[in-house]
């Protein structure tokens, strides 16, 4: 499985969206992929929810929608290397305070660089999806600009 996404890591590079979202059960060790593919290149993942969420909340609850974006940016610029970044733990995202469209903000990280990300969700049909129907961070997303790798 590494050396597949060894191969789907350098093969991306040349599209216009370079995401790739490691998608599986919660059983499925997305999370060990990771880490395995950031030790092999020195790179340690960038583990959203603590570092994000450590910068907000000494931003004022009301404000910190103002600031994730910059602060996300920041963050990624600083854990990155040869162009790549790791992302895990990426839930804080779907928090609807920060009133953020997380698929859409990786898609952006993906623009500038090759970004690997482990989907807290379901790939179904063809569908990704963040939560059940009727909870209120449910997301629904086709998989136009990322490339899937289910586990």
């Amino acid at each position: 499985m590494l050396e597949l996404l060894e191969r789907l890591v350098d093969e991306v590079g040349a599209l216009h969206s370079k995401l790739i979202l490691l998608i599986g059960s919660s059983q499925s060790e997305k999370t060990a992929l990771l880490e395995a593919y950031g030790k092999k290149c020195g790179l340690a993942p960038l583990r959203v929810g603590a570092e994000l969420g450590s910068k907000l909340a000494a931003i004022p609850l009301r404000r910190r929608q103002l600031h994730t974006t910059s602060i996300l940016r920041d963050l990624a610029d600083r854990h990155a290397k040869d162009n790549l970044l790791l992302m895990d733990n990426i839930e804080l995202l779907f928090d609807r305070t920060l009133q953020l469209d997380p698929l859409d903000l990786l898609k952006q990280h993906a623009r500038v660089r090759r970004v690997v990300a482990v989907w807290p969700g379901q790939l179904t049909e063809g569908r990704l999806t963040y939560a059940t129907t009727g909870h209120p961070e449910h997301q629904d997303y086709g998989t136009d600009g990322l490339v899937p790798f289910a586990i």
